[in-house]
């Protein structure tokens, strides 16, 4: 006989902590130590000498670091109050972030580049002393090149805005071996990729041309074909766009690119929901990039330190960033970037614990694992996206009745005409339920946006119980809109208002501009320090 299991609350009674904890300089004390370093026993410092002393007057500071003083335990007490002040995708159903591809990272994987046989590598060492992370590095890439279909790869990039630099930096150098770089300065983009593509494009010197999607909301290929010409660089694209309507004729795209010699850049910060399904190559893309620190499995970092991956055709290759990995027959040697390359994007071959991680997370899972991968991310965005549209005011724009790929760009439109409340401020008030919520890249095109993606790491529970949020909140802005514009109420932080976050003279990004701003130039450390390093600080 099974007992009767008690109902979960429908909205879980969820506050944030709020500790006010005080910046880690504002509780030192002076003379606190969290360890009592041993003194040099007098043989020790006889053999050795004066340490210090020997070295150059230019790398020996004029007085000791301003550095804050405290014991482990009050060490160890602030860090977890600030902790207990965050949400994240440990915490949270953190399907709310919009593009960033929010997913499970295995613990595993962090224990695996812990180990010190990983933590104690240097990236200046001797190759023959590290050949076991070269070969990590090298086998990576050989399997994104599979992933994508792509001829060779390269993982030196450091994030995904700054892998688009690359991809535009690359087909600037290859137009400019072949003699037209000064005939192609146009860059085509659609206004549902995501912004690093024009941004990248535009700063490197090219004239951007944003395309808007047909009435059902795709890419409007007669659009493209009219913007072509002998001007074009390149497209740059990405599919599925952050609507998550995935471009049916993406093959025809290329194709009419590559018919005025213009060059295709695949940007696959969203592919998530086609891993093993399609891949750049097949629709005929020279270059591409994916963003390793959300599609596989490794932590977001808020933006960093992520990884990029570019991945190329042959006639693409020589142009790749380094240095980087190659194989001698039995040996992992770093080859610094060669003569047609663009050259370092960033410091080194790339950022090793992200690289172990996705090396460790793609073979976990293998290539049927990365298809199922795929499968439940695309399940997983069309569940809540029948649960979101049962909801009064909720609607999903374009492509009408159709499944989306693995996110979609919601609006809040018909709501906000019967209510006044705003999708920020649906948001701000989600904090209070302990959820993360997005609106969308700006300009809004779609009015009202709010954009959620699920992907394959969440459960059908965790999906309801989102949603079940959303609508209460939904039913708050009808019956109760205050409790909406007031939020939040439950979080660490009051309400503010963008007035505040526009008004540089209201908010300082710095613990000494803070100190600076509110107490003036020779204001002190802060509570019970008040010595004269803190005032150096503090000034």
């Amino acid at each position: 006989m099974s007992l009767p299991v008690a109902p979960k609350p429908a909205l879980r009674r969820f506050h944030q902590a709020r500790w006010d904890e005080p910046i880690i300089f504002e509780l030192s004390t002076p003379g606190e130590r969290g360890v009592l370093v041993t003194p040099v026993e007098p043989g020790v410092r006889a053999a050795v000498g004066d340490v210090v002393g020997d070295l150059p007057d230019g790398l020996r500071r004029s007085a000791p670091p301003a550095l804050p003083e405290l014991g482990q335990m009050r060490v160890l007490k602030h860090y977890l109050r600030l902790s207990q002040e965050n949400l994240g995708a440990d915490l949270n159903v953190d399907v709310g972030q919009g593009t960033c591809t929010m997913k499970y990272a295995p613990k595993v994987n962090d224990q695996l580049i812990a180990t010190p046989d990983l933590t104690a590598l240097h990236p200046l060492q001797d190759p023959d002393d590290a050949q076991g992370v070269l070969e990590i590095i090298w086998q990576t890439e050989r399997m994104l090149a599979e992933i994508s279909g792509m001829d060779r790869v390269s993982l030196h990039t450091q994030g995904g805005s700054a892998a688009i630099w690359a991809n535009i930096a690359m087909i600037r150098a290859f137009h400019e071996a072949n003699g037209e770089g000064a005939q192609r300065r146009e860059v085509i983009t659609t206004i549902f990729s995501h912004p690093s593509n024009a941004a990248a494009a535009k700063a490197a010197g090219y004239e951007v041309i944003t395309l808007h999607p047909d009435p059902d909301g795709y890419p409007d290929l007669a659009a493209l074909r009219a913007a072509l010409s002998p001007r074009t660089a390149a497209i740059m694209v990405t599919n599925p766009e952050d609507t998550g309507i995935y471009n049916p004729a993406i093959t025809e795209w290329v194709d009419a690119a590559h018919a005025v010699g213009a060059l295709a850049s695949y940007d696959q910060a969203n592919a998530n929901g086609i891993l093993g399904i399609t891949r750049a190559r097949d629709a005929g893309f020279d270059v591409c990039h994916f963003n390793i620190h959300k599609t596989f499995g490794t932590p977001h970092g808020s933006g960093g330190p992520g990884t990029g991956a570019n991945a190329v055709s042959e006639a693409l290759a020589p142009f790749l960033p380094g240095p980087r990995v190659e194989r001698e027959g039995d040996r992992f040697v770093v080859r610094e970037a060669g003569e047609r390359s663009i050259g370092s994007v960033g410091p080194f071959f790339g950022v090793v614990p992200n690289i172990v991680r996705a090396y460790a997370w793609i073979m976990a899972l293998g290539a049927e694992g990365l298809r199922a991968v795929a499968e439940t991310a695309v399940l997983n965005n069309n569940y809540l996206m029948t649960k979101v549209l049962e909801i009064p005011g909720a609607s999903a724009p374009y492509a009408t009745g159709r499944r989306r790929i693995e996110q979609v760009r919601y609006s809040w439109q018909e709501l906000f005409e019967e209510t006044g409340i705003t999708s920020e401020e649906i948001g701000v008030r989600a904090s209070d339920f302990g959820m993360h919520y997005w609106t969308s890249h700006h300009p809004y095109v779609v009015p009202q946006p709010f954009t959620l993606e699920p992907t394959e790491s969440y459960s059908m529970a965790e999906l309801d119980e989102y949603a079940a949020v959303l609508a209460e909140i939904a039913r708050e802005a009808r019956e109760e809109p205050e409790t909406v514009r007031s939020a939040p109420h439950r979080q660490t932080v009051h309400h503010t208002h963008h007035d505040d976050l526009d008004d540089p003279e209201r908010w300082a990004i710095t613990w000494r501009a803070y100190r600076r701003k509110y107490f003036g130039a020779g204001a002190v450390g802060g509570a019970g320090s008040g010595d004269a390093a803190a005032d150096e600080v503090a000034a």
